[in-house]
């Protein structure tokens, strides 16, 4: 599946999908707008809608309130993000892109011994 970018608001609402699977459209408006949720219900209504339109979730229309659900994976929009940008930085080398995290970042052992996993599975 091919993704897209999205913006702000959009990803905010997929965070909420991907945390809890499954919400209703009165659930998303109050998680993403407590205390002024009910003067956003058009502002969520065209959030769905849009991300309903990219393929990111889903509508059961079994019940008689709808639940929403994610159709894509937050793993999956983060490696596409992260290929896309690779892509775009760094000519599709992704070794600046590892080295800066790399030493920007304190990597804990269960880290090390995944990426060591990785790399010498890639060699062999």
């Amino acid at each position: 599946m091919s993704h897209k970018n999205l913006p702000n608001a959009e990803l905010a609402l997929m965070e909420l999908l991907w945390n809890d699977p499954a919400l209703t459209a009165r659930q998303i408006r109050e998680k993403l707008y407590p205390g002024d949720s009910r003067s956003q219900n058009g502002t969520v209504q065209r959030l769905l809608q849009r991300l309903e339109e990219k393929k990111f979730i889903k509508r059961d229309r079994e019940l008689p309130v709808h639940l929403f659900s994610p159709i894509s994976t937050r793993e999956s929009y983060v490696a596409q993000q992260m290929t896309s940008l690779t892509e775009k930085l760094t000519q599709g080398s992704f070794v600046p892109a590892i080295t800066h995290l790399l030493e920007e970042k304190k990597l804990s052992r269960t880290e090390i011994d995944k990426l060591r996993t990785i790399l010498e599975g890639e060699s062999s």
